[in-house]
This record gives C-alpha cells, sequence and structure tokens, in this order.
C-alpha cells in the first residue's frame, strides 16, 4: 500500500454548515480523508449524512465554511475538484437500457479518456471484477450485486483520489456486500485511494480505519473504532454508536 496516509488530505470539510429553511442540517462540520485511509460514516436518520454528501458531490453548495478535493474547492473550482473523485450513490444510477461496456464506454467519455487508455482498462476491470461474462448484457438483466459491481467498476475507471460511497450495500444479499468490501479496500491498498463510506451497517464501519459519528448536524466523534468503544463504555460498536446518539435503538443499525 502507498504510504502517504500522512500526506496532505485528498478531502478536507472545514466548518461547513447549510441550512434548509429553519432546519439546520449540518452545523460546522470539519473532517478529513487522506491517502490510503477509510473512513466510515455513521449517523441516525437525520443526522446530515444525505446532505453532507450532496455538497460533497456538487450537487448543492455549503452556506458557509470549505470542501476541498486535492486542494480544489468544490464552490470556486468544482470542475477539478469533481474530476478527484469517484462516486457510488444508494440509489442505482445505471441505465438499465445500455450494455455493462456501453455503460463504463460512456461513462469513460465524460472524463476525457481517450479510447487507447479506455478500453484496456475497462477490460482489466471487467476481468478483475468478474464481470467479463456479461458485458455485453444490458444492465438490466444482471443481478442486484453484479449491478453494484458495475456502479463501483464505473466510479473507479477514471482513477480518483477519492471514493466516495452513499450506503451502496443496502439491499445486497451478505456474499455481494462483502465482496464489495472487499474489492474497495483492495483499491484502498493498492492504490492509496482516500474512501468516505456512509453506511448504516456496522461490520462494514469495524473495517475502516477511522469512523465519524455524525448526529444532528455535527462531529460526535473521530477516531479509530476501538477508541469509540473504549469512550463509550460499550462492548460492541453498535451499543457505543447507539450511546453517543441518545440509545436510539430503533435506528436502522445493523450488527
Amino acid at each position: 500500500m502507498r504510504s502517504d496516509v500522512d500526506a496532505a488530505p485528498v478531502l478536507a470539510c472545514s466548518e461547513v454548515s447549510k441550512r434548509y429553511g429553519r432546519t439546520l442540517a449540518l452545523d460546522g462540520v470539519s473532517l478529513q480523508v487522506r491517502s490510503g485511509e477509510m473512513v466510515a460514516l455513521l449517523g441516525p436518520n437525520g443526522a446530515g449524512k444525505t446532505t453532507l454528501f450532496q455538497l460533497l458531490t456538487g450537487l448543492f453548495v455549503a452556506d458557509s465554511g470549505s470542501v476541498e478535493v486535492l486542494g480544489a474547492d468544490m464552490r470556486r473550482d468544482p470542475v477539478r475538484a469533481l474530476a478527484q473523485l469517484g462516486v457510488v450513490f444508494q440509489q442505482p444510477a445505471l441505465d438499465l437500457n445500455l450494455s455493462v461496456r456501453a455503460s463504463l464506454k460512456f461513462h469513460a467519455d465524460l472524463h476525457g479518456l481517450p479510447g487507447a487508455v479506455s478500453r484496456p482498462r475497462i477490460a482489466a476491470l471487467l476481468e478483475r471484477f468478474g464481470l467479463t461474462p456479461v458485458a455485453a448484457q444490458p444492465a438490466r438483466e444482471l443481478s442486484g450485486g453484479n449491478r453494484r459491481k458495475v456502479e463501483l467498476l464505473r466510479a473507479l475507471l477514471h482513477e480518483p483520489r477519492l471514493l466516495l460511497m452513499d450506503e451502496a450495500t443496502v439491499g445486497l444479499d451478505p456474499a455481494s456486500r462483502a465482496q464489495l468490501v472487499d474489492e474497495v479496500l483492495r483499491a484502498r491498498a493498492e492504490r492509496g485511494l482516500g474512501v468516505l463510506w456512509a453506511t448504516h451497517l456496522v461490520d462494514e464501519a469495524e473495517r475502516a480505519q477511522r469512523v465519524i459519528v455524525l448526529h444532528k448536524g455535527k462531529v460526535r466523534f473521530d477516531g479509530p473504532p476501538a477508541d469509540l468503544r473504549e469512550a463509550q463504555g460499550a462492548p460492541t460498536l453498535q451499543e457505543a454508536f447507539l450511546q453517543l446518539t441518545g440509545g436510539q435503538k430503533n435506528e436502522r443499525v445493523a450488527a
């Protein structure tokens, strides 16, 4: 793995706030993700995770504070910032009528990758993800797990430095979910990819190097999973999370 974890962050949010009418969705959020680091973002419903990802992907602009991707400010230089990141959204975002290969070629064209670069890169990623046999099939014929693999492959195709995963394993069976996490961790290790993974699934958060707990628009904890358990005096990460966020046992947090 690349040894640049202590280098400048690939993602830096500083005192980010966002309000919708009278609702303060984010209240002075500061966080960082460094190269070669997987950070899990945990938070109950309404914590502000969705709003944060909307700002990180340029869908909305923060009311105050800054979001930088590899030093590019999302407000002043969104094109350069967005070029450095890949995203897998919670909601499926594939054109179901396009073949797998056509979807990937379209994405490569959007990022300005010439065919001499994109063709071998697509072939190598299809092979790596075990998708070569279905490359000519339309996405609608794929299983849910394979569709997610295509979306992850697409997010990695232009070789971003930052990967955003927005509850990307929701609805997948355990085997497909584990495989997706394994592939992300493999990319992190091989290429020094920085990863911010929003999840409700504690076993995914346990595999991260750091956990950030977002609650009521504020960062309540930022550190290794073991430190969160220790700080709350809890035997499991799930119990520590529930204690820190007010013991909301009805939230969608899965062991």
